[in-house]
C-alpha cells in the first residue's frame, strides 16, 4: 500500500488535465487511520472505521485497476495552519504529548477528550484529505474518498464535536490556493457543518450547502436558513435546517429540492461532499429517521452532479456516524461503490464473514442486504404548506435562491 506524504503547500496552480483513466479512483486508507481514539463510551469509535473498511474490502470495490488505495501520513504544521490558527496547533501537540487539557480551545471537554498521540492522529486524517485534493489537483485521479475524514465541527482555534482538526476546510484550502477558482461543499451530516461554513463564511469562491437537523433541536445550534454568507459572499452558504423525525422520502426531496439548483447556478470547479450517516434512525446522536437506501441515493446524486458540473472532480469524506454496525459500514460502503464506479445495489447480500465478524466485535446480527430503495416526491410536483419539511425548505430557497439568480418558487 503506497503512502502519500503531506509537504508544504506548494506554489498555486491550476487543475490538470484528467489522467488517461477518466475516472480513476484515490482511496485513502491505512490502519493508522484506527489510531484516532478517544477512548472506550466514546461514539466517535475507531470500530466503525475497521468494519466500513472490511466490508469495502469484502465487497471487492477496491479491486478495480483504477483505484489507488493511499495509506496517509500526518499533514505538517504549515499544512494544518492553512486553516487553523498557530496556537491552536501548538495546544494540540501539548494535549497530545502531554496529556495538557485546554477547555478554551476544546481540548479536554466531554466530547473532545484529550488522548496520547491526538496530534499525529487528527493531521494524519487530514493528510488525508489534503493528498486526496492534490490527487485531483494533478489529475493523478478524478474521484477520491476519506471515510475516516469529513471533520466538519473544528474551528479555527479549537476543537468541537468530536472534530479535533477540519480535513475538509485544509482540502478546500488546498484546492483554492493551488489555483481552482470554485469549489461547492456539500454537507449531508445530521449535524451542521459550521466549522468548515464558518472557515469560507466570507470567500465567495466556496458555496458551502449543509442539510441537516435544525439547530434548535440539535447540536451544534447552528446553520438556520437566513446564515447566507458574509458581506460579498452573500448566497454561498446554503443551509436547511429540517425538523426531528424527517424521513428519508421527505430528506430526498429537501436534497432535491436545494442541492441541484445551488449548484447548478454556482457552477463549481471541484466538489467535495461530506456524507455524515447520522441521519438515519438507528442513530444514537440525532432525531432523523433517513434508512441506508437514501442516503445512499443522495451519494450517486451527488456522483451524477460532479461529473455534470465538475468534470468528474469530487472529493468525498465520512462525518458523524455512530450506529456502528448496522449503518455507518452500509452507508460508507455505498460512498466507496461511487466513487470506485461500482455501485453497490440495493439488494446487494452483505459478505457473510463480514457479518460473522458484526456478530463477534458488536454482539448483533448485521443487516442482510443495503436496501431498500425509498420512493420520494420531487418538489417539481409542488409545495405542500401542511408539511414542515417542505416548509423549511421553502424557507432556504426564498433566503438563498435570489442571491444566485435563481427563482424560490420555479427553480
Amino acid at each position: 500500500m503506497p503512502s502519500s506524504e503531506p509537504t508544504s503547500t506548494a506554489a498555486p496552480r491550476a487543475v490538470d488535465a484528467p489522467a488517461a483513466e477518466a475516472c480513476r479512483a484515490h482511496v485513502v486508507w491505512g490502519p493508522d487511520l484506527l489510531g484516532y481514539d478517544f477512548g472506550p463510551g466514546h461514539p466517535m469509535a475507531p470500530t466503525r472505521l475497521d468494519l466500513t473498511m472490511r466490508l469495502v474490502q469484502g465487497l471487492g470495490l477496491l479491486d478495480g485497476p483504477d483505484v489507488d488505495v493511499v495509506a496517509p501520513l500526518p499533514a505538517p504544521d504549515d499544512v494544518l495552519r492553512t486553516v487553523h490558527d498557530p496556537e491552536y496547533v501548538a495546544a494540540v501537540r501539548e494535549a497530545s504529548a502531554r496529556g495538557t487539557t485546554d477547555p478554551h480551545r476544546g481540548l479536554g471537554t466531554e466530547d473532545d477528550p484529550v488522548f496520547a498521540g491526538m496530534h499525529e492522529a487528527a493531521a494524519r486524517i487530514v493528510g488525508g484529505s489534503w493528498a486526496a485534493a492534490g490527487a485531483l489537483l494533478s489529475g493523478a485521479a478524478r474521484h477520491a474518498v476519506n471515510v475516516a475524514g469529513g471533520m466538519h465541527h473544528a474551528k479555527a482555534g479549537a476543537a468541537s464535536g468530536f472534530c479535533v482538526y477540519n480535513d475538509a476546510a485544509v482540502a478546500i484550502r488546498r484546492l483554492l490556493d493551488e489555483g481552482v477558482e470554485r469549489v461547492a461543499y456539500v454537507d449531508l451530516d445530521a449535524h451542521h457543518g459550521d466549522g468548515v461554513e464558518e472557515v469560507f463564511w466570507d470567500d465567495p469562491r466556496v458555496l458551502t450547502v449543509s442539510v441537516h437537523q435544525s439547530g434548535v433541536t440539535l447540536f451544534p445550534g447552528t446553520g438556520h436558513a437566513a446564515d447566507v454568507g458574509g458581506p460579498g459572499a452573500e448566497g454561498t452558504a446554503v443551509n436547511v435546517a429540517l425538523p426531528r423525525r424527517t424521513d428519508g422520502a421527505r430528506w430526498l426531496r429537501a436534497v432535491d429540492a436545494v442541492v441541484p439548483p445551488v449548484l447548478r447556478a454556482f457552477r463549481p470547479d471541484v466538489l467535495v461532499t461530506q456524507h455524515g450517516c447520522d441521519a438515519h434512525g438507528d442513530d444514537p446522536l440525532s432525531d432523523l429517521d433517513v434508512p441506508v437506501g437514501a442516503q445512499a441515493a443522495a451519494a450517486a446524486r451527488l456522483h451524477a452532479l460532479a461529473h455534470e458540473l465538475a468534470d468528474g472532480r469530487w472529493l468525498a469524506l465520512g462525518g458523524g456516524g455512530y450506529a456502528i454496525a448496522r449503518v455507518v459500514p452500509l452507508v460508507w460502503s455505498s460512498v466507496v461503490g461511487e466513487v470506485v464506479h461500482a455501485p453497490v445495489p440495493v439488494d446487494q447480500e452483505l459478505p457473510a464473514p463480514w457479518r460473522e465478524l458484526v456478530a463477534e466485535v458488536a454482539g448483533f446480527d448485521a443487516p442482510l442486504a443495503f436496501g431498500p430503495d425509498v420512493a420520494w416526491r420531487s418538489w417539481s410536483e409542488g409545495f405542500d404548506p401542511d408539511d414542515e419539511v417542505d416548509r423549511a425548505v421553502l424557507a432556504t430557497r426564498r433566503a438563498v435562491f435570489g442571491h444566485l439568480g435563481l427563482d424560490p418558487h420555479f427553480d
